[in-house]
Formats: structure tokens, sequence, C-alpha cells
């Protein structure tokens, strides 16, 4: 991995697609990303820019992050922009749902970070795919929305490899997201691992509904800046994009196989 790669002090980019070799981790912290809090339990805010069908899956998704001993999520009204390239919010994750294309990937969730502390974040559900037969049931769509508000608060997959048995998570790749076992919502495991990133407490609090946050779009293809590192045959990939500002942008791709 390059030394540009290693300083991500910024806002990173995790996609999630269908089908890929992978493995399996016993610590799934997303590099030791979180909220600063001075108590716990912390009170993120999810910003609904989702349409009506969107709304019972992000709403489940709140409720299950919720049963935490560490933070609490709750829905508030999203910042209303465009939702093709979707707002930022300094303090809080927008979540935001459009027709994106058929580019290879279902949803993807961005930070930013300072340091280790997250700023903002958002989340992006690729309609392209979930209009279809094949993605469109309540399975895909409650493990993807899970999925990817779960890398907001600093949780990486637990497994990416689709062949395996799922293990109960919407933190775990599968082909099969209803199971058995059910993959959409949380389990023991992600609570555990939330408890052990949200410990420690910090002198400052990141999870304020502030400002508008700094924009930079960097989820279509084409826009992730210079590729830096290619791995599992081709199947992942590291991009990094100069945003100004001594910032970076960092995306994160798992193609689909």
């Amino acid at each position: 991995m390059s030394r540009t790669t290693r300083r991500i002090a910024l806002i990173v980019a995790l996609l999630s697609v269908f089908a890929l070799p992978g493995i399996t981790t016993a610590n799934h912290s997303w590099a030791g990303y979180h909220w600063a809090r001075t108590s716990n339990p912390l009170t993120l805010s999810l910003g609904d820019n989702v349409s009506s069908a969107w709304d019972p899956y992000l709403a489940t998704t709140s409720s299950d992050w919720s049963v935490s001993t560490v933070l609490n999520t709750t829905t508030v009204p999203g910042a209303g922009a465009s939702k093709r390239r979707c707002p930022w919010t300094s303090g809080r994750v927008e979540v935001c749902d459009y027709a994106y294309g058929y580019n290879g990937w279902l949803g993807v969730a961005q930070i930013y970070v300072s340091g280790s502390h997250i700023t903002q974040g958002q989340v992006r559900l690729n309609d392209s795919y979930f209009n279809t037969s094949t993605y469109g049931s309540s399975a895909w769509r409650n493990m993807v929305m899970c999925q990817e508000v779960g890398h907001t608060l600093g949780l990486d997959h637990q497994d990416t490899n689709f062949s395996n048995a799922n293990l109960g998570t919407c933190m775990d790749y599968t082909s099969n997201p209803s199971g058995p076992p059910s993959n959409e919502h949380p389990n023991a495991h992600d609570y555990a691992q939330l408890v052990t990133i949200y410990t420690h407490l910090d002198s400052t609090t990141t999870a304020l509904q502030t400002a508008p946050g700094k924009n930079a779009d960097a989820a279509e293809l084409g826009q992730w800046g210079q590729l830096v590192a290619l791995t599992n045959g081709g199947r992942t990939s590291v991009y990094v994009l100069d945003a100004g500002g001594g910032l970076q942008v960092v995306t994160f791709v798992i193609w689909a196989g």
C-alpha cells in the first residue's frame, strides 16, 4: 500500500456490490474511524432524503443501530439538495436514493474524517438496481441500507465472500440476504465492535447538526482520481483524489465479478 493511501485524514468511500471473493476478519472496525463525542451514548442524526419506498428501511436501520449501548441514531428531514449529488451536512449523515445507473454498485457510504474523527457522512442507494426484480426485495433493501449506514458509524465488513454461509448480520456480503440466517440487521458482534470503537471519550463532539458540509462528488467513475492500489485480481481498487485545501478523497471500490 502506498504512502498516499495511508494518509486518510480525509473522505473515504466504500461501495457495496454483488459478487466477489473476500476474507473474514474478527475485528471489523473501519480503520478506527469514529464520531467524536464527550459522553455516551452518542446521538447521530440521519438526514432523510430518500423516497417513500425507502422510508421504512431507513426507519428500520435507525432503530436497529440504536440497539447499541453506545450510540443512538435518529432520522431528521434531509438537507433537500439534489438527490443525485446528495447533500453533505457537517455533523450528521445524509441518506439519498437515485437511479445512478448500471455502474456496478448498489450502495455507497462516504465519510469525511479529520484524523480518526468522522465529521460528516453520506449514503447513496442506487435505484437503477433496486427498481429491478433481482434487488427490489425487502431483504436486499434492508441489508444494503443497514450496511451503508453501518459504515458511516465506523464499521467495516465481517465477511466479504458471497459464497460463505450467512453470518446473520448486514455487515456480511451475501447473495441471499434473506438467509437463513437473515443478513438484514446487525448482530451481537456488530454491537460489541461499536462498544470497542466508542468506549473512549473525546474532548469535543463532531456529531452536531450545523452548516452544509464540504462537498466532493466522488461517487461516480471518472471522478475518483488516481488509481493507487489494485488487489483481489482487479476486483478491489483504491483511488485517491486531491480535493484541495489539504483534503483528499479516498475511494475504495469493490467491483462485481
